[in-house]
């Protein structure tokens, strides 16, 4: 039996179904396991049949806001290109580093002023509602929008398709990205490298 799935400590011991409830997300896969399956046995039902995006949806919802965000602000880093300046990007970054209410402000800002034709806006929007509200003092008591931080990690991985050297390359390097951060790593798999050995590269992370 694979244990690919295994010591995912990030992941909240709810039923799969609950978090995707929560999130307002469905999965397309039907599954043979009743509702109160935890998410790594849907995770490795998912695996079976190649529901890759399943897989990546299910994830996008089971990891915790911040380190939803930094798995998305690596996808990120695979879109913007070396030379090219994303403020979205840089300032989710920031946030996750410093989930302060200075760079929660600076994210407000930049999704505001610059966040056009920036193609990593969904992760300043991601980081942005992260803390499950509409913003400080009295936007506070508002909550975010159902779902809007999963939706817009799962997005921004989804977008790594394009750039990647095929598509079930870069499915499989996505899914170990967040497994690698759901055990407390920081994610930072590359494309390039062959998924096993990359994971073996993997180091305790920030998010």
């Amino acid at each position: 039996m694979t244990k690919r799935f295994e010591n995912l400590k990030k992941v909240p011991e709810q039923p799969a179904a609950r978090l995707l409830a929560a999130a307002n997300a469905k999965l397309e896969t039907k599954l043979s396991l009743p509702a109160s399956a935890s998410v790594k046995a849907v995770l490795e039902e998912l695996e079976k049949v190649d529901a890759h995006i399943d897989i990546l949806r299910l994830l996008s919802v089971s990891l915790p806001p911040r380190e939803c965000v930094w798995w998305a602000c690596i996808a990120g880093r695979d879109i913007i290109e070396p030379d090219e300046k994303s403020m979205c990007l840089t300032s989710a970054e920031a946030w996750v580093f410093d989930p302060s209410v200075e760079n929660r402000e600076r994210l407000r800002l930049v999704l505001e002023n610059e966040s056009t034709g920036d193609e990593a806006a969904p992760c300043a929007t991601a980081a942005y509602y992260a803390p499950g509200n509409l913003g400080e003092g009295d936007m506070a008591e508002i909550p975010a929008p159902i779902g809007v931080v999963s939706a817009c990690c799962f997005g921004m991985n989804l977008k790594t398709l394009k750039v990647g050297p095929n598509p079930d390359r870069c499915f499989q390097v996505t899914i170990d990205r967040a497994l690698d951060i759901a055990r407390g790593g920081n994610g930072k798999i590359e494309l390039a490298e062959e998924t096993d050995d990359a994971t073996d590269k993997t180091t305790e992370g920030t998010a």
